[in-house]
């Protein structure tokens, strides 16, 4: 993305007063700025000139903001324009968002809401031109996410094309799905590659240890403060913050949140001075954010300067051929790891693996792995080491699935390894249960495990 003094804004008004106090404000926030006097003058300004984003009056004399709206998005569609218009005319404003503009602001303006809606007009302005330059075949990303499925192709097109910018994006996914890796892959992929990636679990501390874990402390702010502590945001300057389970966080850590993001700066806690900071800020959740501020458990505004671009990665259970390529993967890291001999991984296992619904998406089937590889006996991975709900779901399926006759042999096997599974392994109740004594179990155990 292009630094803020690179950033163009247009500026459309017939009130030259007014005109004159908006430019100079946008110039004090590091924006450059160019004005209209009316839409005629804003239109043929946009038909010869690059700009990032428009914001502009509704009522004006020679031609409105709805008919320069119009001309500018047949012009330059991509081109975020925001709407300026009086309470009286809200409903016009309401009409050319519904045609396809950026967002709207009531007079008199709320200086702060039009810095954040001017934020989000640049920051999108910028993905959206990333977009119609990048050719994802062409993209040398750098990126540990494993996978060919279309969610996983339409997500790594995703990472092409924002990575780039300085776009502020949230990252949406179910627990385990790998979001960490995404926002990796972000910072990886980034002009601040080269700096510093720091990741922040808001959900693993206590507010007051979160405070000082991302702000800092001076020496004597608590009890156990002995020195001045750099919290994680200065240690991320020139560089990516991951914020990991942003909904944890409270509504007076969102506050202080907000006010970094905006102002870029910042006060350690227990001080006074304060600090220039230059971070990217990448979240992530598993929370429905949008429904959270609806409930008021989550700042509109905070909400609003962090989804910029959001990323949503896909569960496990959509990334239909992946399992295969992600299994291969984690035997081989984790044979490695322990010092096992893994010749090969047998069919049945992974059909066994192929067929689970995986709740607990790639963190889940990661661990089921390292479990398997840990157990395994021989140099073959099998199913017999696999986690019991793996083993269990595979046998409730094969016995719905039976048609016709089978061997006595085959549902009594089933019926042990079910068994089994509902009691956790416990083997003394899986014998109660099934009627026989545990020696009785354990000497058909054996037997199925030498077929």
């Amino acid at each position: 993305m292009a630094k803020k003094s690179e950033v163009t804004i247009l500026v459309v008004d017939d009130d030259q007063v007014h005109r004159y106090m908006l430019s100079s404000m946008l110039a004090e926030w590091g924006w450059r700025t160019v004005e209209a006097d009316d839409g005629t003058t804003a239109v043929a300004a946009v038909e010869k000139h690059e700009y990032d984003a428009v914001l502009m009056d509704v009522r004006m004399a020679k031609m409105d903001g709805r008919e320069a709206f119009s001309r500018i998005q047949k012009i330059k569609p991509e081109l975020p324009v925001v709407i300026m218009t009086a309470y009286s005319t809200v409903d016009d404003a309401v009409e050319a968002i519904q045609q396809g503009a950026h967002d709207y602001l009531t007079k008199p303006l709320d200086f702060e809401r039009l810095r954040l809606v001017l934020l989000r007009a640049v920051d999108h302005q910028q993905v959206e031109s990333r977009k119609q330059t990048t050719d994802l075949q062409e993209t040398n990303l750098t990126t540990s996410i494993i996978g060919s499925s279309p969610p996983i192709n339409e997500l790594l097109e995703m990472i092409a094309y924002v990575a780039p910018t300085e776009a502020t994006v949230l990252i949406y996914g179910e627990s385990g799905t790998g979001k960490e890796l995404v926002a990796e892959a972000m910072h990886l992929n980034s002009e601040r590659q080269a700096q510093p990636f720091i990741k922040v679990n808001c959900a693993a501390l206590a507010e007051s240890l979160l405070e000082s874990e991302l702000f800092g402390h001076e020496k004597g702010a608590f009890t156990g403060a002995d020195k001045r502590r750099e919290g994680k945001f200065v240690q991320a300057d020139g560089g990516t913050l991951f914020l990991d389970e942003i909904g944890e966080t409270s509504q007076a850590m969102q506050v202080k949140l907000l006010r970094v993001l905006q102002e870029q700066e910042l006060q350690r806690v227990g001080g006074e001075e304060t600090v220039r900071v230059d971070v990217r800020i990448i979240a992530a959740t598993n929370r429905d954010l949008e429904k959270e501020v609806a409930e008021n458990n989550f700042r509109e505004d905070l909400y609003y300067r962090l989804n910029v671009v959001m990323l949503t990665v896909p569960p496990l259970r959509d990334r239909e051929g992946d399992v295969e390529q992600l299994v291969k993967h984690f035997a081989e890291k984790f044979a490695k790891k322990n010092r096992r001999v893994l010749d090969a991984i047998t069919p049945d296992c992974m059909e066994y693996l192929s067929h689970y619904s995986w709740p607990g998406n790639v963190r889940e089937l990661e661990n089921a792995i390292e479990r398997g590889i840990i157990l395994m006996r021989g140099t073959e991975l099998t199913e017999k080491t696999l986690p019991l709900a793996i083993q269990k779901q595979h046998v409730e399926t094969d016995v719905r699935s039976v048609e016709g006759p089978t061997s006595l042999f085959e549902v009594e096997k089933q019926l042990i390894y079910k068994t089994l599974a509902e009691t956790g392994g416990n083997k003394s109740e899986a014998a109660r249960r099934l009627g026989i004594t545990r020696k009785t179990l354990q000497n058909k155990l054996n037997r199925y495990e030498k077929e």
